[in-house]
């Protein structure tokens, strides 16, 4: 008997889930001599988006596709690059180790050409350690309160071992001391295979403000580590071409027609 009655249930169910389906066809339907307006049952089961209807399935598929995804929740489609070039003068503050000698020079004249002021601090055999223990940066960020920061860091640190763990807090202190201002950071010119400041660099600057020297063929002096100033010049050059298209705060800098300097030069002897 029990089980005669839930046979009883699960028909009388689906004659009327079958009764409203089918009346769910017609805006209208007359029973008994009353008018039901009727659900759009049979739209939703046919997957036919009805403009008047309010049904969950609706709402679901309107949200699906007219909702605006932010950049957090989908960043490939705010694409950052090319970025917008910021054409007006910037005040540069260029730091790091003796690679500047090179590099300054040829920036500087990009600088006088377009507008900029550079102010340059090398730190012969400096390191992120050695600027990540002081507050050197900070000083020179409140002396001339550039809008634009250089850095070239990372020569004498490439064949440091375990240098992420030895290395990174230096890093984070650094950036720190430069805030949101906007940062180039130019990776230092390889004459052998690295440790890891490269990859380290890489994994932790935002992308678009690390340029990766590491590959490209330079003429160097004596020493078999610094570039010569004419390759040093094109260096720069190669930094500035690349700048447009893949730099996240590109600025105006168009090829020098003279020679510039800096508006000063900051040199600063090895710690002992």
């Amino acid at each position: 008997m029990k089980r005669h009655g839930y046979i009883s249930l699960w028909l009388l169910l689906v004659a009327a889930f079958g009764l409203v389906a089918w009346g769910s066809r017609y805006e209208k339907v007359r029973l008994f001599g009353h008018d039901f307006k009727t659900a759009s049952v049979a739209a939703e089961l046919s997957w036919q988006p009805q403009r008047d209807s309010t049904g969950l399935a609706d709402i679901l598929r309107s949200w699906l596709t007219e909702r605006v995804l932010t950049e957090e929740e989908c960043p490939t489609l705010v694409p950052k690059f090319p970025a917008e070039v910021d054409t007006t003068a910037k005040t540069i503050l260029f730091f790091g180790d003796s690679m500047l000698e090179g590099l300054s020079p040829r920036l500087a004249d990009y600088c006088r050409q377009n507008g900029h002021k550079l102010y340059t601090v090398i730190w012969y055999s400096s390191t992120t350690e050695i600027w990540g223990r002081c507050d050197t940066l900070s000083t020179f960020i409140r002396q001339y309160n550039p809008d634009y920061v250089f850095a070239c860091l990372g020569a004498n640190e490439l064949f440091i071992r375990d240098i992420k763990n030895k290395r990174k807090p230096y890093l984070e202190h650094i950036l720190a001391e430069i805030g949101d201002r906007p940062l180039l950071w130019i990776g230092p010119p390889n004459w052998k295979e690295d440790t890891g400041i490269n990859e380290m660099l890489q994994e932790r600057l935002e992308e678009g403000t690390f340029f990766l020297s590491n590959g490209m063929k330079f003429s160097r002096k004596r020493d078999g580590a610094h570039p010569t100033r004419e390759s040093a010049a094109q260096w720069m050059d190669s930094i500035v071409r690349w700048m447009p298209d893949h730099c996240l705060h590109p600025i105006l800098m168009d090829m020098p027609e003279q020679k510039g300097r800096a508006d000063k030069v900051i040199l600063l002897q090895p710690v002992k």
